[in-house]
């Protein structure tokens, strides 16, 4: 099988450019030759925390949804990709860095880039008996992977501030969303320890309708991603959770609904 010439640079977080350790965070891949290029960011960053607990990984997480939009307004203008690659590399702070391109042959370049952040990015995982990810950072994975797999991760807003639409100072940030006749919104919430993720979701639902309609003149769809119940102990605590949500009029549904939620996007953003 003919193989695709490709290039591809990781990015770095340097917390420290005088002793220059740093930690990969991501990957840009191109198709050798072409004006296009696909940028995606660990998920993990306990390395970035282990070498700088007061690591901003907010700030982290939203510079890939900042890159990609910027790579892809280039290619719209039908910018040459390595112009566009050079501009974003001056004007990364000096914590964030990129590696000079490299060349690679890939069989495609979802399997590459999935290949080359098993390589340079995600943590070694030392024994397979580790225990598995749960809570809100499992169900949170679960939902990136589905719409990626729909292929409109990338065309989805990412860290929503609730205080665009509420207040100043509302510390809330929806996990992503996007806009199709109506602004639909997507949450990741656990269930399995407690629930007040869920309570502080509901008490911010009202407020986030409101001024989705004053801002964008359309309506909120507010989903919550929650495990399935067969997966919690506390039967009565889940239940609680789901109605202190369903009573704000945020829809609820498992992680088993994904596929379903990310086919939706797929259709609407006409992927």
């Amino acid at each position: 099988m003919a193989r695709l010439q490709c290039e591809f640079s990781l990015i770095r977080y340097v917390p420290d450019v005088v002793k220059g350790e740093f930690a990969n965070i991501g990957v840009v891949l191109r198709e050798a030759g072409s004006n296009s290029a696909e940028v995606k960011f660990t998920r993990d960053w306990s390395r970035v925390r282990c070498m700088d607990p007061n690591a901003d990984t907010e700030m982290l997480e939203s510079l890939e949804a900042e890159i990609a939009a910027r790579l892809a307004a280039g290619v719209d203008a039908k910018v040459n990709a390595k112009p566009v690659l050079e501009t974003l590399e001056d004007s990364l702070s000096n914590s964030v860095q990129m590696t000079a391109m490299r060349g690679a042959l890939a069989e495609n370049l979802a399997a590459e880039m999935g290949q080359l952040m098993r390589m340079y990015v995600e943590p070694l995982r030392v024994t397979p008996a580790r225990k598995r990810a749960s809570g809100r950072a499992a169900i949170a994975g679960e939902m990136r992977d589905a719409f990626e797999r729909a292929g409109v991760w990338r065309l989805m807003r990412k860290r929503i501030r609730a205080a665009d639409y509420t207040q100043a100072g509302d510390p809330l940030r929806i996990d992503c969303g996007y806009r199709n006749g109506k602004v639909r919104m997507f949450q990741a919430v656990s269930l399995e320890n407690d629930v007040e993720m869920a309570k502080g979701l509901a008490y911010s639902a009202s407020a986030m309708r409101e001024g989705v309609a004053r801002v964008e003149g359309v309506e909120l769809e507010l989903t919550a991603i929650v495990e399935p119940v067969a997966s919690v102990e506390d039967k009565e605590q889940y239940a609680f959770g789901v109605t202190a949500m369903e009573r704000e009029m945020i829809r609820v549904l498992t992680t088993k609904d994904l596929g379903r939620v990310a086919e939706t996007a797929r259709r609407e953003l006409k992927v």
